[in-house]
């Protein structure tokens, strides 16, 4: 016969306690009614469970056998019922972040731990998108919050925390033909109109419609939905490209990548990091919670 669920708490409470009289006070019953209930149990599923003979019961090696899943049992029920009250009171089913690829590698994990600490039921979601295709996810309600590069302007639609900084830099591989005449040892650098001129690779949304030209330097320009996949095109000299300092520096350092010596102008471009969200919809109890952890922090 079946474990009845409803009998979890009342097996571990005489586990627990040592006694059907102390079982029936922390589960505000008779202890006659434990010790009828323990008998029934027993008898459904063919099992001694605790042994009469002397002046409290104790725990059969059966009783014993079961112990760690009927724990486990209990700590599921408790996460349910928890889950139960939480949608109950406004608590979403999911919790999707959109977050720009150039950005999974920075802190934004972190906040999430005492998020799921209240929450140990809630399933997370994060997607990867570029920048105007995670604000679209965003702003379409198939994402709570977007990771993302400060926006050109402010949208009246969106509030957002700031969560950092990231510095932009121009990045090309030694291999590239306009290092081709370079000769080791030597100083050289480039003038920013010799560059549009020479293919670029840009980490843009999915839909060619959705280009932010702020980074649009070259005439030829070239597309990728990732920074992974901008800069094995950088590393095999096929284009150049803006990327993340702190994605790119191992590689600089490495040699696989220079950063681009310009003539005219500094190679950096200080950005700052926001979450965003939309002030169009309410964000649950989840998203809330998110949003005060990066206030916290910030």
């Amino acid at each position: 016969m079946p474990f009845p669920l409803e009998q979890v708490p009342l097996f571990l409470a005489v586990l627990d306690t040592g006694s059907f009289s102390a079982a029936a006070r922390k589960l505000g019953k008779v202890p006659s009614a434990v010790s009828m209930a323990i008998g029934h149990l027993e008898a459904e599923l063919g099992l001694t469970l605790f042994d009469r003979t002397g002046r409290e019961p104790v725990p059969t090696a059966a009783a014993q056998a079961l112990e760690p899943q009927a724990r486990l049992l209990a700590q599921q029920l408790q996460q349910l019922n928890q889950q139960a009250l939480a949608l109950h009171a406004g608590l979403e089913k999911r919790l999707t972040l959109a977050i720009a690829p150039e950005l999974l590698a920075s802190d934004w994990a972190e906040a999430l731990r005492p998020v799921v600490a209240q929450f140990p039921a809630l399933v997370v979601e994060v997607l990867a998108a570029p920048q105007d295709d995670a604000l679209e996810l965003l702003h379409a309600g198939r994402a709570q919050l977007a990771l993302v590069f400060e926006r050109p302007s402010l949208d009246a639609r969106e509030d957002f925390q700031e969560q950092g900084h990231e510095t932009l830099v121009a990045v090309m591989s030694p291999r590239h033909p306009l290092c081709a005449h370079w000769q080791p040892g030597t100083t050289h650098t480039i003038e920013m109109p010799q560059l549009a001129a020479v293919r670029q690779v840009l980490v843009a949304s999915r839909d060619p419609a959705l280009t932010n030209t702020r980074f649009v330097f070259s005439h030829h320009l070239w597309r990728a939905d990732s920074h992974a996949a901008a800069r094995a095109l950088i590393a095999a000299g096929l284009c150049w490209g803006w990327l993340p300092l702190s994605l790119v520096e191992p590689h600089i350092l490495s040699g696989e990548l220079l950063r681009i010596p310009f003539n005219n102008l500094s190679n950096g471009s200080k950005l700052f990091v926001d979450w965003v969200w939309s002030k169009e919809r309410p964000l649950g109890r989840a998203a809330e919670l998110f949003v005060q952890q990066l206030r916290a922090r910030g």
